[in-house]
């Protein structure tokens, strides 16, 4: 296994708990990335959300439910460090990757080398899973891209600023979750919110589309965004409302200052670790430079006095043509014994990432025991994911062009349709408007978990405990 991020953290694990014996390589610290400030494993250098931990309504979720069923290190580690977040699933950052860290040095089957890996492994590694990540060296991607002799696509990826909670202003901001909903952990009331007036929210827009970005180099300038995180000042470049009805929106939320008075946009701050003295700025991950993002972000009621633990950034994300690259057991086709996993495979999310290891870790493992796995089915989540990376995508376009192809996160989109949508609750009555997606997302779960537990229990030699 090379590269010990989320996913392949938990490629290790599950190889390892089928009974093989795993060498884990990963460089940091002897070398540093970009965006990783620590030597712990599965490091979480964006978020600390594992977003919505709602398995019956949200494909993320379920995503969760599903990886929790396949004795998924991560979502262990993360349970066992979440920390409050509405209906999410957000985990102390220090906490977690050190709960993977420890497990994976505990194990009796891995073993745990330092040590950057600058060019393809050696001909005589036979089984081996690249999860190197986004911030794959440079050295180790030349050579991927000369062994594939394919160019590399590329997007930008940004970090979220995090600031000392007791120079939040509490006279101003207020604990809530949206429409006071509890989570995992939580209370209904677990974020910060800072509101803002049609005045103050005007400035804001305008202070960041002047505010002095990160330049890009000369290469970088035709490097796309991935649309899931995008900078929150390029948001604000796409009109003076997007941010209203993204990050800043104000729904579902009642200033108890001022109860009579709606704000017209709110920054929400959520809690990053497990002491509560870290927030994260929700959705506001930018390419601002150092001093433009504390002189702007301070004009935000509630933060004019903040401090921040860490500052915003952009980095480069890389990833393959993977339907064009991979086989269905995410295998190199012009040099099988390579396997990827993780987010360079195409999907985005720390949980996507991570399934894709696990997936991925499950088939190497099947491979050392002379043996093979059948894909999980279409209809789970991780059976969907997988099948938008190593060729689901293809069979939308006509033409079978595959430069099209971008990071995903999961969603209810990538899964094969309902043989008979429901349309009836289960007093008879007929659904009506947005019950009809609400039931159809449901029922799209309950088949995906079904679907999951025969898999698991047809095609892995020890079910795992749900």
């Amino acid at each position: 296994m090379i590269g010990a991020g989320l996913a392949g953290s938990e490629a290790a694990w599950q190889a390892a708990e089928s009974g093989c014996k795993v060498v884990l390589h990963e460089m940091r610290p002897t070398r540093m990335t970009e965006a990783h400030r620590t030597d712990q494993l599965a490091e979480l250098v964006c978020s600390n959300s594992f977003r919505s931990d709602d398995a019956a309504n949200n494909a993320v979720g379920l995503l969760h439910a599903e990886m929790r069923k396949l004795g998924s290190l991560i979502m262990r580690s993360a349970d066992a460090n979440q920390v409050p977040a509405g209906g999410a699933l957000a985990v102390d950052r220090d906490g977690f990757s050190a709960a993977v860290t420890s497990a994976l040095n505990a194990h009796p089957n891995i073993e745990i080398h330092r040590g950057e890996i600058a060019d393809l492994p050696p001909g005589d590694w036979t089984n081996v899973i690249i999860a190197t990540g986004p911030l794959t060296s440079a050295p180790l991607a030349d050579a991927i891209r000369e062994m594939t002799d394919e160019n590399a696509l590329a997007f930008f990826d940004a970090i979220a600023p995090i600031v000392h909670k007791d120079t939040i202003d509490m006279s101003v901001a207020w604990f809530q979750s949206r429409y006071d909903k509890v989570g995992p952990g939580g209370t209904g009331a677990d974020y910060i919110n800072c509101p803002m007036t049609k005045q103050r929210y005007d400035a804001f827009v305008d202070a960041l589309l002047a505010g002095e970005k990160t330049e890009f180099k000369e290469w970088e300038t035709s490097t796309p965004y991935f649309d899931g995180c995008l900078p929150i000042e390029v948001m604000a470049e796409r009109g003076r409302e997007t941010l209203r009805h993204g990050p800043m929106k104000p729904v579902g939320l009642t200033n108890p200052h001022d109860p009579t008075v709606k704000p017209y946009a709110v920054v929400q701050l959520r809690q990053d670790n497990k002491l509560g003295t870290l927030y994260n700025m929700v959705g506001f991950q930018t390419k601002l430079k150092y001093g433009p993002q504390q002189q702007i972000f301070r004009t935000i009621p509630g933060l004019e006095k903040a401090e921040f633990a860490r500052l915003g950034g952009l980095h480069r994300n890389t990833f393959l043509n993977s339907p064009k690259l991979l086989d269905t057991q995410l295998r190199l086709r012009v040099q099988p014994r390579l396997r990827f996993a993780g987010q360079m495979t195409g999907c985005e999310g720390y949980v996507e990432s991570a399934s894709i290891g696990l997936i991925a870790g499950l088939y190497a493992a099947a491979d050392t025991r002379g043996a093979s796995i059948a894909p999980p089915p279409a209809t789970t989540a991780v059976g969907a994911l997988l099948g938008h990376i190593t060729g689901g995508h293809i069979e939308t376009l006509a033409d079978q062009d595959t430069r099209s192809f971008q990071p995903m996160n999961v969603n209810f989109g990538l899964f094969p349709p309902l043989a008979s949508a429901p349309t009836r609750k289960p007093d008879g009555s007929r659904l009506r408007g947005s019950e009809k997606t609400v039931a159809k997302k449901q029922a799209m779960s309950a088949r995906a978990l079904f679907d999951l537990d025969r898999w698991i229990s047809d095609h892995l030699r020890v079910p795992a405990a749900a």
